[in-house]
């Protein structure tokens, strides 16, 4: 009875936040201890269906079940006048409730039909169930009868009807055969929703003896039986009178037509026209069942508009549209077509639709304090317009007494200035002729300070970037106002927060600076009350570094990568899934703290692979696959077709792709005539082809095989085809790459590239060589056998001659062979070149000329000249030694040239001679030549020192090439900006011996460029350049200075540049957290305009400046602030469990345990007695066994399958391993009830024993821990 008491108050308690002038329910959970005693009218929570059908075998059970404080009290109507139920000794009411419990054993089911009405009552008011109309279910039997045979001529309609009897509810129909077998449907014969078979057209199948129409009832679970009935079909075509006459007698005739081919005709339903109504909601079934030979096609439209989309189906072999939800828009014509070769009918079903009572808006629960005003509205829609009446405690509103705070208008009861105790339960009744309704709704007046429910001090965790809901539970009447507030800072609702109605604060984007404490006032008129509560902003969990797309071999080793960051105080565990399943039971599955390894791969190992990481208020996840490939398996079964002289068709069939799709296929072949053993290259096809038309040559035994290629390599190659051997024949080709060499001057060599075996085309391959001088009239000619060259001697020098060389064998000579020239051996030229002039164009350029040698010293062919020249000394500078010569070659008969990269100022030499293929001829003699003065390289360096406010030292050195007589130094200097705009140059001509200069009358903070080229009497060098800037002035010029400032953020810093009009040697990046009261964090910049903030934490907001400081580090110069985000990411944590240190420790501890498991063993078997056997008979445990005789075994340390690891478990190795409920807990050895486990399983805390035991066993009290339970905290 107390648990009934406490739910019912919770259930008060909820209606309690419906405080308000037009509160709707609102169901947050309540304490029923709070709520004690607060007063509720009743409410019904359960009533048995309106139409309620009994069966006639089992007890009635009519429910109603109501809540409400005081708990209600129950009474029954039956047919609108009261139920006495203490009077009918069969009728019982459940205790504390208002469900009855009808006996109908010995008695009829019938005598208890009737409509039943539950009123639930207290003294706030009375609720009222619906109408229950209880009705027994029947099954009636099937009325005799005897089916007459049923003749029909064959080609004409026929209707079987069912007829079955009457039943509550309807009856499913269908019909069967003697053999309890379906009768088959089709388009041509089916049922129709009344359950009579319908034929389109009869053939002479359908004649048979047992159509049998079943009626099954369901809620009796009984099946009743049609008689059979008998269906003779006549091909009256075949038949003459006196048969037919016979075959007729005793029987009834169908169809008294022809039977031929017939357009369509309705059977059902009949005429063109029909109405159905359906009310919206239900379902509506509109059916077309036409006759006609050959069978009709039935087709459905809507008249006007299309079929619902979604709602509409078609069943029964086109000839039922079934739509589904039936709204009022489904209202109006529906046309079904019959269509045969032979015509077309159709028939228009005109559909309205109705609607029985349904709610728009329905009486709500109404909660007020006193004073206040309130309104239940009752509002339905229905077709035909529903009656709409008001009881009040199930009292017509017109027949109860009369309220002044109560009015009625337009049908909604309006309720102000409500008084204490006026508490009662509205009835809304709407009805009409295809239904009714009826709502409860109670008006609860109730005065009640604020009271917050929600447990205080709550903590609530949230993930960055996430949603955060802070519940503020409460209630009151008056309807308390929830106000909150963050560190003493009022919230109010906005983009960043907004509050509920039911008092929940919601962040909607939570971030780390919303972590803090948090207040909720809940306050009314009576009061106020607050609680605190505290949110702390996690970290999400992300996947750094995620499993990626693996293709591997078979038997290697794949590995997949699943990194994570998270935040530092939650502790992510990782599930390896194998198509969304567990990772097979196999060693070669190998999980480590952020990988999952995978050894010598199969096939059976491909699939999808997915790392998930959990923590307690997050997870992530990522998947990858892994494809196993292979070299493909070799093709089989080589065959040769379409055999030829000269070719062959090679067919095969493909081996396994092994995942890895055949590129190409390529064939080899074997001559072993020529060289057995020995497998070339023949051709290639695409992958996607088995078969080539291989072209071949005479005289060659072949073989063939087929290799296949993938990405992965080549296959092996196949087996070798049967041998192919073609016949001999005279050679196809001659030798190629024939070419004349010239070896000495009176002699040149022929050589050619022999032809291999294939090519040879039969035996007795041999080479006729043939030369003769140029337009000579005789050929010599030579026949020579295995050699690719030969030698002719006695040959006058460098004389064009012409050469021959054809292939022959036993089967005659090859095809006739191209003529090649060439020239016997070269000799020296004999002459060098003579009258060479030079003239030198400037310091570094001289052109030469010299006459060309006659060519008739060349003794060969001519491929040019060889000029040599080299720097004999400077002009200016005593050299030590000459330089080396350097030689340029050009080629052909040119004369005149150019010599390039000439020293200004110096003596240089030259020769030249001329070369042909043999070699050079005799040099000329030495040509010498001077070079005039030039410009100077420039200064070998220029250094800026002891800079100023408005001056500075220059200081070089002279250049190292002088290339003349230094005649001094041109300086000059230009001063520029950040725009790079640059001011008005100056110059300053300075001595030859000089190497600095002090420049004045610089202006201050200024960048300047400076110039400084060396000069000779040919004008100025190159210049070498250096920048520098004076030091700023205390007063630098006011104005906005700093241009555009723009950021670019990353996980873990962010990347500011700007533009700044001034010099930038005192500029910094200061920042700040956003919204924080923390200092501005500076960081000097070096010169530059783009500088990298590090250091920032992930989630937060900064602010962002940069400013230019004077030498006192005041600011002069600043930007506006920047706002910038840096995105949430978590630090990299280091897993313990991974930790060489840690492992160690751990295989030390564990040999530790090991060794005292020994020693524990060691001095039970000799008898002493040991802490921890004194612990057990201190305990004596009911759990522990005593050492079991038969097999010396002891029961209280035998190990258990409970203690293994799970088979084919995937965990990292710091997962935690929950210790068994029957194992001794180790803080019974501890001291005291702290011993705990910590995150990777070992235990902590000492093991000691329990300090009541040090008195009573003295210095045997310090106990060793059980060793069972040692080892299995690090399990």
């Amino acid at each position: 009875m107390d648990r009934k008491r406490s739910c019912t108050l919770c259930e008060g308690a909820v209606m309690l936040l419906l405080l308000g002038h037009m509160t709707t329910g609102l169901e947050v959970p309540l304490d029923p201890k709070v709520l004690e005693g607060l007063p509720q009218p009743p409410t019904i929570t359960h009533q048995s269906p309106k139409d309620y059908i009994i069966d006639p075998r089992e007890n009635i059970i009519i429910h109603c079940e109501a809540k409400g404080k005081p708990h209600p009290s129950f009474s029954w109507t039956r047919n609108g006048t009261h139920f006495d139920v203490e009077k009918d000794s069969k009728v019982i009411m459940k205790p504390n409730s208002g469900t009855l419990v009808i006996d109908i054993s010995g008695e009829k089911a019938e005598a208890y039909e009737g409509v039943y009405q539950c009123i639930a009552r207290n003294e706030h008011g009375s609720a009222l169930s619906s109408n229950i109309v209880i009705r027994q279910s029947r099954s009636p039997l099937w009325s005799k009868e005897k089916n007459e045979p049923i003749t029909v001529q064959r080609g004409m309609s026929l209707v079987l009807q069912c007829r079955p009897p009457a039943g509550l509810p309807p009856p499913i129909i269908f019909w069967m055969d003697n053999n309890f077998q379906r009768l088959p449907q089709n388009s041509r014969v089916s049922q129709a929703l009344n359950g009579d078979l319908y034929f389109s057209n009869v053939l002479m199948e359908d004649n048979r003896s047992d159509y049998i129409c079943y009626a099954r009832f369901p809620h009796t679970q009984t099946i009743q039986q049609k008689q059979p009935i008998t269906v003779n079909v006549l091909d009256i075509e075949a038949m003459n009178d006196t048969v037919l006459a016979a075959f007729l007698n005793g029987s009834d005739f169908w169809g008294d037509s022809p039977s031929g081919e017939r357009a369509p005709t309705f059977m059902h339903p009949t005429g063109t026209h029909s109405t159905t109504m359906v009310l919206k909601g239900d379902t509506l079934e509109l059916e077309c069942i036409a006759d006609g030979l050959p069978t009709p096609d039935i087709s459905w439209t809507k008249v006007v508009g299309e079929l619902p989309s979604g709602r509409f189906s078609f069943h029964n072999f086109q000839k039922t549209l079934k739509i589904t939800e039936v709204t009022e828009e489904d209202g109006g014509d529906y046309r079904c077509l019959a269509k045969n070769r032979l015509g077309n009918n159709h028939h228009t079903i005109t559909v309205a639709v109705r609607a029985a009572p349904f709610w728009i808006s329905a009486p709500q629960n109404l909660i007020l304090a006193p004073k206040e005003t309130g309104m239940l509205t009752c509002r339905v829609g229905g077709n035909p317009t529903p009656k709409v009446t008001w009881s009040v405690n199930g009292i017509p509103i017109e027949n109860s007494h009369k309220d002044p705070s109560r009015k009625i208008e337009d049908g909604v009861i309006i309720l102000s200035d409500v008084q204490t105790g006026s508490s009662a339960v509205y009835q809304c009744n709407a009805s009409n002729e295809y239904g009714y309704l009826l709502a409860n709704a109670f008006v609860s007046v109730l005065a009640e300070p604020p009271r917050v429910l929600t447990p205080p001090n709550h903590v609530y965790l949230v993930i960055t970037n996430r949603r955060a809901l802070l519940d503020c539970a409460s209630f009151g009447s008056p309807l308390p106002k929830i106000t909150w507030f963050k560190d003493s800072q009022s919230i109010l609702d906005g983009d960043s927060y907004i509050i509920h109605k039911n008092g929940t604060l919601e962040i909607s984007v939570a971030q780390s600076l919303n972590s803090g404490k948090y207040t909720c006032m809940a306050s009314n008129n009576l009061g106020n009350k607050e609680n605190h509560v505290y949110l702390e902003v996690k970290e999400p969990t992300r996947i750094l570094t995620q499993p990626g797309y693996n293709v591997v071999h078979r038997n290697s080793m794949a590995v997949f990568e699943c990194k994570v960051k998270h935040d530092p105080t939650l502790f992510p565990s990782m599930i390896w899934l194998k198509d969304n399943g567990e990772l097979p039971d196999d060693p070669r599955f190998e999980v480590g703290p952020d990988n999952l390894t995978i050894r010598d791969v199969t096939e059976d190992d491909e699939g999808t692979y997915t790392c998930i990481r959990n923590t307690t208020l997050d997870h992530d996840s990522a998947s990858a696959t892994l494809r196993v490939v292979e070299k493909p398996d070799p093709p089989t079964d080589l065959e040769l077709t379409d055999q030829r002289e000269r070719s062959v068709r090679l067919t095969w069939i493909p081996g396994d792709e092994n995942n890895s799709p055949i590129n190409l296929f390529l064939i080899q072949y074997e001559d072993s005539l020529h060289e057995p053993g020995v497998w070339h290259n023949m051709t290639s096809v695409s992958g996607t082809s088995i078969t080539s038309q291989l072209d071949l040559s005479p005289y060659v035994y072949y073989s063939f095989r087929v290799l296949a290629l993938n990405d992965v390599g080549p296959s092996e190659p196949s087996a070798p085809s049967r041998q192919y051997r073609t016949n001999p024949a005279q050679p196809d080709m001659n030798p190629s790459d024939v070419e004349v060499i010239g070896t000495s001057p009176d002699s040149m060599t022929i050589t050619w590239r022999e032809l291999t075996g294939l090519e040879s085309n039969g035996p007795g391959l041999q080479y006729k060589v043939s030369w003769r001088m140029k337009d000579a009239d005789r050929w010599t000619s030579l026949t020579l056998a295995n050699v690719s060259q030969y030698m002719v001697t006695g040959t006058p020098t460098f004389e064009l001659y012409e050469v021959t060389v054809q292939a022959v064998n036993d089967y005659g000579p090859g095809p006739r062979p191209e003529v090649v020239l060439g020239y016997s051996g070269e000799d020296l030229p004999t002459v060098a070149p003579e009258n060479i002039e030079v003239s030198v164009q400037n310091g570094t350029v001289a052109e030469v000329r010299w006459d060309a040698v006659p060519l008739s010293t060349v003794q060969g062919r001519l491929k040019g000249y060889k000029v040599s020249y080299w720097k004999m000394r400077s002009l200016h500078k005593q050299d030590s030694e000459p330089e080396k010569p350097q030689a340029l070659i050009f080629s052909g008969n040119e004369t005149e040239v150019r010599l390039p990269g000439l020293h200004p100022y110096s003596q240089y030499a030259l020769n030249i001679r001329a070369f042909n293929g043999k070699g050079d001829g005799p040099t000329s003699s030495d040509k010498q030549f001077e070079t005039p003065e030039g410009v100077p390289g420039p200064p070998t360096h220029l250094k800026v020192r002891n800079l100023n406010l408005d001056s500075l030292i220059l200081e070089w050195a002279p250049p190292l090439e002088d290339n003349g007589h230094l005649t001094g130094y041109l300086l000059k200097y230009q001063s520029f900006n950040t725009t790079d705009e640059l001011g008005p140059i100056k110059e300053v001509t300075l001595p030859a011996n000089e190497t600095s200069i002090t420049l004045d009358n610089l202006k201050y903070s200024t960048r300047y460029k400076f110039y400084l080229n060396a000069m000779t009497v040919k004008g100025s060098g190159p210049a070498v350049t250096e920048e520098a800037v004076t030091i700023m002035d205390e007063a630098p010029p006011a104005g906005r200075m700093f241009g555009s400032v723009n950021s670019s953020v990353e996980e873990d810093h962010a990347v500011i540049s700007w533009e700044y009009s001034w010099p930038d040697r005192n500029v910094y990046v200061e920042y700040v957290v956003d919204n924080s009261k923390e200092p501005w964090k500076t960081e000097f910049v070096n010169g530059t305009r783009t500088y990298q903030l590090r250091g920032l934490k992930p989630g937060m907001s900064y602010r962002v400046r940069v400013v230019a400081k004077d030498h006192s580090d005041a600011t002069v110069h600043s930007t506006e602030e920047l706002l910038i985000t840096v995105p949430a990411m978590t630090n990299k944590q280091v897993d313990i469990a991974t930790q060489g240190w840690f492992i160690g420790l751990m295989c030390a501890i564990a040999l530790l345990i090991l060794v005292l498991l020994i020693v524990c063993f060691i001095k039970r078997n000799k008898g002493g007695k040991y802490p921890v056997k004194e612990k057990e008979d201190a305990h004596q445990d009911p759990e522990i066994q005593p050492m079991k005789e038969d097999d010396g075994t002891f029961g209280e340390y035998s190990d258990t399958e409970d203690h293994k690891p799970l088979k084919g478990s995937r965990t990292p190795s710091n997962g935690t391993v929950k210790k068994d409920d029957s194992d001794d807990s180790l803080v019974d050895y501890g001291e005291g009830g702290d011993g705990q486990f910590n995150e990777d399983g070992s235990f902590i805390g000492q093991y000691s024993g329990k300090k009541e035991k040090d008195t009573a066993e003295g210095n045997e009290s310090s106990e060793a821990p059980s060793p069972v339970n040692a080892m299995n905290s690090f399990v």
